[in-house]
């Protein structure tokens, strides 16, 4: 039934096209915070050295400053847990998607030694219509990128959030991309489980109004927060990796 609705939504194209031009049109176009993309904290030996790459989001679109963002605030968060030194980096880019972060950010980030990597990518893949076959490539890639590259490294995938909770999109618009995102996050759970990366839970939206930006589509600061907090024990490692719910 999932791939049949799948299917379906490319007869609501028009309703899509339509209805996100629309949403485009009347959004705010917001740009990374402002601030630093690399620092550390400092704590007890050996440091925690951590990645976010991905999207707007690994950007901290949607605020004024990189310190209340995703990265900041995982690595705030990690560091208050373990008493351990963080160093962090925020590799985040605009409307980027999975194939863009493999081809174009992966070959260009220096083999650092990171420990721990969060990806949050598969948005733009899903708003952009790609299909579940070209998501599983270029994910897919990426994952094995990644693995090739630190080899020891914990890879933790944060999958596409629910767009019905969106804000700024129309519902049948939301319903639309939410059948779709349901199939991506799917896949992308196989692949992390196939390519050694940890696919987490769905970031669950308790209060649209307060989780999201003037923009209704980028979080705000306390959704980044929220997003930091639900992240962190899985990239710790403090909770059961196995049978963990996607999409």
């Amino acid at each position: 039934m999932s791939r049949l609705a799948t299917l379906l939504t490319w007869l609501a194209f028009p309703v899509y096209v339509w209805q996100g031009l629309g949403v485009r049109r009347r959004t705010e176009r917001m740009y990374p915070a402002k601030g630093p993309v690399l620092h550390a904290i400092p704590g007890d030996e050996p440091a925690i050295s951590l990645l976010v790459l991905g999207d707007s989001s690994a950007a901290s679109v949607g605020i004024g400053h990189s310190e209340n963002g995703l990265a900041a605030q995982l690595a705030l968060i990690l560091s208050r847990r373990t008493a351990r030194a963080v160093r962090w980096r925020a590799a985040g880019f605009n409307s980027a998607t999975s194939g863009q972060v493999r081809d174009h950010v992966l070959p260009n980030l220096s083999a650092e030694p990171w420990t721990h990597i969060v990806l949050s990518i598969g948005t733009n893949d899903t708003k952009n219509f790609h299909s579940v076959p070209r998501f599983k490539k270029e994910f897919g890639g990426l994952l094995y990128a990644l693995r090739a590259k630190w080899p020891e490294a914990r890879v933790v995938w944060s999958p596409v959030v629910e767009f019905t909770r969106v804000p700024a999109l129309p519902p049948l618009l939301g319903r639309i991309l939410e059948i779709r995102a349901g199939a991506i996050n799917r896949m992308g759970e196989r692949l992390c489980l196939e390519r050694g990366a940890v696919p987490a839970a769905r970031l669950p939206i308790l209060d649209p109004q307060l989780g999201f930006s003037t923009d209704g589509f980028h979080a705000s600061e306390a959704g980044y927060r929220a997003w930091a907090e639900h992240l962190a024990d899985l990239v710790l490692g403090e909770v059961d990796d196995s049978a963990l719910p996607v999409a």
